[in-house]
């Protein structure tokens, strides 16, 4: 209790506001989701999700959108409690949408950055508590930079920058691992990978992340459920169709399987 209390302290003092508590257990479940990943490819970054939430053992939803787009550059990829990100990505969406309106110019992505990172800050307690807990992966196209970029935070509101690739939910572990190897011993870096090749390896991982964890969600062939995926490129945010999804994972996916 002692380090508890010391660790409350030591955040106080490192300025978060708390509010209101939040009750720490109600018995309630909530819904969560995993599992996401985004990855540099050749044109820019790809961001993917699989649609599972669930609630304990319970699966609650299979078509969640955990991939959000905010404005015509950047994008959110949430693991957690989907109603929480969903309110964080709306908050976002505004805050960008004023600054531009009253401002004529997009909000910087380093100002987009700190805006991320203020919201989950600011979502501690609730993070602290379990019931809003959200581990997102931020990516979008920076202009002053000209390159896109990964930024993976904490439920503190700390971000790292992924250089090459980020992971975030309870299948990530399983997908890292793959990350890792593909990417340090695979025949060609994930950067220097075309657009169709770097979707099929999102789909690969997904499938991979979905063998191994429960709460992951894979592909339902018979009711045309795919993941999500969307590129981010100069020119702006792209979705992936699903029937292009289907083609790769027909051709390149489901084929390796059942070898």
């Amino acid at each position: 209790m002692g380090m508890q209390g010391d660790f409350f302290q030591l955040l106080k003092e490192q300025g978060y506001q708390f509010g209101n508590p939040v009750a720490a257990s109600t018995g309630m479940e909530i819904p969560t989701a995993t599992t996401i990943l985004a990855l540099k490819y050749r044109g820019g970054v790809l961001v993917a999700g699989d649609r599972r939430a669930t609630a304990g053992n319970m699966v609650m939803y299979d078509r969640t959108d955990k991939v959000l787009e905010i404005d015509r550059h950047s994008v959110m990829a949430i693991a957690g409690v989907p109603a929480t990100a969903y309110e964080m990505v709306r908050v976002l969406e505004h805050s960008f949408k004023y600054y531009r309106r009253t401002q004529l110019q997009e909000l910087s992505f380093e100002g987009k950055l700190r805006a991320v990172s203020k919201l989950l800050k600011e979502n501690v307690a609730a993070a602290l508590a379990g019931t809003g807990a959200v581990v997102p992966v931020f990516a979008g196209y920076d202009h002053e930079q000209g390159a896109a970029k990964i930024y993976f935070y904490d439920i503190l509101g700390a971000e790292f920058e992924g250089v090459e690739y980020a992971v975030s939910g309870s299948g990530s572990p399983t997908i890292r691992g793959i990350l890792h190897y593909v990417n340090t011993w695979g025949p060609q870096p994930l950067a220097t990978l075309p657009e169709e090749q770097a979707t099929v390896q999102a789909l690969r991982l997904l499938a991979s992340a979905a063998e191994f964890d429960s709460a992951t969600g894979g592909v339902n062939r018979e009711l045309n459920l795919y993941p999500v995926v969307k590129l981010i490129t100069e020119a702006g945010v792209q979705t992936v169709a699903d029937t292009t999804l289907k083609q790769l994972y027909e051709a390149e996916v489901a084929r390796m399987v059942q070898r």
